[in-house]
């Protein structure tokens, strides 16, 4: 799996992260650190683009991250500050872009947070939902 990952802050739980996907055998792109706001949205850029498979965000809270990269048509950024939301953002959400708060990042807590992610996948019982967020996406008139 192809992941993108960004940050607003040069950080070596972000570092860790990234060498934590690769160690999975996936293939990962860091972006250069820049405004959460920009870094976000070209992670999220990427991903609806599919030139990633996958998202990481990350800023200090995660929050402002997640809200710009839920910007772009297609992504569903998710907010996880701990491994069963990680996993219930995949499982139900189909969540596509995992959005991460260095505040509250370790190295352990980031290892257990994107293991979840990595090892759930969607479960597929929430597609009514996921239809209806397609079709509000697809009437909006900006991206």
């Amino acid at each position: 799996m192809r992941f993108i990952v960004g940050t607003d802050e040069a950080r070596s739980v972000v570092e860790y992260v990234a060498a934590h996907l690769q160690a999975k055998g996936h293939d990962v792109v860091v972006l250069p650190v820049g405004v959460w706001g920009d870094i976000a949205l070209a992670v999220a850029r990427a991903v609806a683009d599919k030139r990633a498979d996958q998202g990481v965000v990350c800023c200090w809270t995660g929050t402002g991250a997640s809200i710009a990269a839920n910007k772009v048509r297609g992504v569903r950024a998710a907010l996880s500050v701990d491994a069963q939301t990680a996993a219930g953002a995949r499982q139900w959400n189909d969540a596509n872009v995992l959005a991460l708060s260095l505040r509250l990042l370790s190295e352990p807590l980031a290892k257990e947070i994107v293991d979840a992610w990595l090892d759930t996948p969607y479960g597929g019982t929430e597609t009514e939902s996921l239809a209806a967020l397609a079709t509000e996406e697809a009437n909006e008139s900006h991206t």
